[in-house]
């Protein structure tokens, strides 16, 4: 029996009310037979599948113009990706003194309107902003943002986790599988990882040896622990988008159990502008 029919029964009874269907084709059998699958539901969450799987479950999802979160552990590490393509939200916060302007906020959030009411004897404001997304395949490339990359200060605090599992990504792409302990192996995803911390214009020394090992240490194990958090954040995250409350996930969220840190980068290309910029 497939997991998914094992499994579904049990699901259900987690909520009656929700309609709940064990598909058991093969994913690459949808994908090409059916490239608006997607188009039936509201959300799509995929987890814990090869990178090159979750980005054709991505561009699917973007033919059909439906929200897509990618998510995975390693350990005691793991990740949470969203490609919501432009998604519009609400903010109600206390009004502060300040004015909130209308247009670009950062390269991909921008203020499309706020308004006022007095509740309880306070002055509540209300912003809409709009927030434009990349694919995963996009993402997995782009630089960090310049916030960053003008403050070496901010460079050195980003985490190792971020060129590994970009180096975690690119071996699955080039050799079809996760690096074994071989000292190939090693040898070759610490020359990826070295190289994807290049790219990201990192200091040298923030890829230690020691991370290096722990992570690969730590690629097939899967800790509860850091799952129920990824899992939480995840499905919390996806609640405000389908309620289009609260700024959601720009757009790599990265979880470090061991350090108890879970950063998040907005990660896009940079485009040229129409006089030339950037």
């Amino acid at each position: 029996m497939k997991r998914a029919q094992a499994a579904s029964r049990a699901i259900q009874s987690l909520n009656p009310r929700v309609k709940v269907i064990a598909e058991i084709r093969d994913l690459s059998d949808i994908l090409l037979g059916q490239p608006d699958y997607f188009r039936a539901f509201d959300i799509t969450i995929a987890t814990d599948l090869p990178v090159a799987v979750l980005n054709n479950i991505n561009a699917a999802t973007r033919l059909s113009a439906r929200p897509f979160y990618a998510a995975g552990s390693h350990g005691f590490y793991g990740f949470v990706f969203a490609d919501l393509i432009e998604h519009t939200y609400t903010v109600t916060r206390d009004k502060y003194n300040g004015e909130t302007k209308i247009g670009a906020e950062t390269a991909t959030r921008s203020v499309i309107s706020t308004s006022t009411r007095i509740e309880n004897g306070k002055e509540i404001e209300q912003v809409i902003k709009r927030e434009s997304y990349q694919p995963m395949i996009l993402a997995n490339t782009s630089p960090l943002p310049a916030s960053y990359l003008g403050s070496r200060r901010r460079l050195r605090s980003v985490t190792p986790l971020l060129p590994c599992m970009r180096a975690l990504w690119d071996f699955e792409r080039t050799t079809g599988r996760q690096p074994s302990h071989s000292a190939e192996d090693l040898r070759l995803f610490t020359t990826l990882a070295t190289q994807k911390s290049a790219e990201l214009q990192l200091p040298p020394e923030l890829l230690k040896s020691d991370f290096l090992r722990s992570f690969l240490q730590n690629i097939y194990g899967e800790i509860a622990p850091v799952t129920a958090v990824l899992g939480a954040h995840l499905a919390q995250d996806a609640i405000n988008v389908l309620g289009k409350k609260e700024q959601p996930v720009q757009n790599m969220m990265l979880f470090d159990g061991e350090a108890s840190t879970a950063p998040i980068y907005a990660l896009s290309p940079i485009l040229p502008t129409a006089n030339g910029g950037i």
